[in-house]
């Protein structure tokens, strides 16, 4: 498979490919508030591409479990977009992920060199999100959500779990496609988490489990779990920052199933356990 954006082109013949992760937010459940200037978010960003990370996904608003409250436009833009544009002024050859729900925001953001929007209600919020990425060209990142987002959802009640969300992923991308988005400049996402996104621990490993049934919509898989409750629920771990080695389990889930890529927090841990994991799968 291959995925198209912005006339650019990612190909996965070498193994998954890491997303790494940057809050410019006060309040995400992980890392919220760590970064207290732009210099200081910017440098992180660059950090993580020099240790590995094949794309940056840089997020204005937090979508932590339990958070009903929510951030205006002009605010969400005012923390992305410069850390977006001095990214790119640092490495321009740099792919960029906006991780937003809203059409305004994703717009400006690939305006200002982002190269993909990374929708974690799957147009559930508004679908004006794939007319931008026709428009744009950029690529469309679609997650499962269960809730509306910032829903405080405990309702994780499915007629099938993974039924229900093949179902619910291949309807977004017919949307996509409607509004003349490619299956090129597809990837889909089927949402671990809690809180909106909608699964239970049990729900959550079941996902990872059996991720491949997914390959059946036919398009790049994107797995988030880093750092996230249900690994800490099963380490027996509260401290999100301190679940580096369950987030790394989980890396060797999605290597060994051959997705395409995972988002994760701790990039240099994750890039040197693919690397070493690669090099032994792929000696002959």
């Amino acid at each position: 498979m291959i995925f198209k954006f912005k006339n650019r082109t990612l190909k996965f013949d070498k193994g998954t490919l890491i997303m790494g992760v940057h809050n410019a937010t006060p309040d995400s459940f992980s890392d919220g508030g760590l970064y207290k200037t732009i210099d200081e978010e910017i440098n992180h960003c660059c950090n993580m591409y020099n240790d590995g990370a094949d794309i940056i996904d840089i997020g204005g608003e937090s979508t932590k479990p339990g958070d009903n409250s929510s951030i205006c436009i002009d605010e969400e833009l005012s923390r992305v977009i410069p850390i977006i544009i001095g990214v790119k002024k640092k490495y321009p050859e740099s792919i960029i992920s906006i991780d937003t729900i809203r059409p305004e925001v994703a717009n400006e953001a690939i305006k200002s060199g982002a190269d993909i929007i990374n929708d974690v209600s799957g147009m559930m919020y508004s679908e004006k999100i794939a007319q931008i990425a026709s428009d744009t060209g950029a690529g469309l990142i679609l997650m499962h959500m269960k809730e509306k987002p910032k829903a405080s959802s405990s309702d994780y009640e499915y007629e099938n779990l993974l039924n229900d969300i093949i179902a619910f992923l291949t309807q977004a991308v017919t949307i996509a496609k409607s509004y003349g988005v490619k299956d090129t400049n597809l990837i889909i996402d089927p949402g671990i988490g809690g809180g909106s996104f909608g699964k239970n621990s049990t729900q959550n490993i079941e996902i990872l489990a059996k991720i491949s049934e997914f390959k059946k919509i036919g398009y790049p898989i994107l797995i988030g779990a880093s750092r996230k409750s249900f690994i800490g629920d099963i380490i027996s771990e509260p401290i999100s920052q301190k679940r580096i080695y369950g987030n790394l389990a989980v890396a060797a889930c999605i290597a060994q199933n051959d997705i395409e890529i995972i988002r994760v927090h701790d990039v240099k841990a994750t890039y040197q356990f693919l690397k070493m994991y690669n090099t032994i799968k792929n000696y002959n």
